[in-house]
């Protein structure tokens, strides 16, 4: 689970120190693609935090979304319809959707850990 969390640490870190200026042409592109990142990333952090991360999906699942979203704007740019806004919506309703998730696993997690007196009263009744 911290693997994703470095990588994006170092990504961010690296995109401040080396910044690229963009062409307006390809900015529909790279807003999108930056959505499928953080898709991914945030759909892999709650994956993991269930313990249901499998490398497979999330790399399949990360490649299908960004060449869908790809497509979805090239034909939109073709068609003189502005359809990137599409994958912009689905995706970001993704990303909050994996980050409500995240934040109610970690929620539930601590609230439901026991603390130091409640493991002893568990270790003694158990023994």
């Amino acid at each position: 689970m911290a693997l994703p969390i470095i990588g994006l640490i170092l990504g961010l870190i690296l995109g401040t120190l080396c910044p690229i200026l963009i062409p307006i042409a390809y900015s529909k592109l790279f807003s999108v693609a930056i959505l499928v990142s953080l898709d991914a990333i945030f759909g892999g952090l709650r994956a993991a935090a269930n313990n249901k991360f499998e490398n497979v999906v999330f790399i399949t699942g990360f490649f299908s979304n960004a060449l869908m979203a790809t497509l979805l704007v090239y034909i939109g740019d073709r068609l003189g319809i502005d359809l990137y806004y599409v994958a912009l919506l689905a995706f970001g309703f993704r990303i909050f959707k994996n980050l409500a998730s995240l934040r109610r696993h970690y929620i539930r997690k601590s609230m439901h850990s026991p603390t130091v007196e409640e493991k002893s009263t568990l270790n003694e009744v158990v023994e």
